[in-house]
């Protein structure tokens, strides 16, 4: 998803002006960002949650030399989702596979 798909639902939604529709998508991904960043959680009910976890450092391979290196520890942000998500996606694969099928 990126903020010009979510500028067009708000548009479509509410008729609003495309500009004052990416200001107000603009906003709702810094409010997120913020929650995520204050308390180290987002939650959507029916879409997911993202949570901040930290990283251990931890030795990894280059890839092209195949030279150890040293990771320092650091923090991602991971996201779960939720069940009624996770059954949806599921439908929606199964039924492009069939429809992959037939083609």
């Amino acid at each position: 998803m990126s903020k010009k798909f979510l500028t067009d639902v708000i548009v479509e939604a509410t008729g609003m002006p495309a500009s004052r529709a990416g200001v107000l998508a603009a906003d709702i991904i810094g409010a997120i960002r913020d929650e995520i960043i204050d308390t180290g959680r987002f939650t959507l009910p029916e879409f997911g949650s993202f949570a901040v976890r930290e990283t251990k450092p931890r030795t990894a391979l280059n890839p092209r030399t195949g030279e150890q290196v040293k990771v320092k520890a650091g923090a991602t942000v991971k996201f779960k989702a939720s069940p009624n998500l996770k059954q949806d996606a599921l439908a929606g694969l199964k039924k492009a596979k069939r429809k992959a099928a037939r083609a």
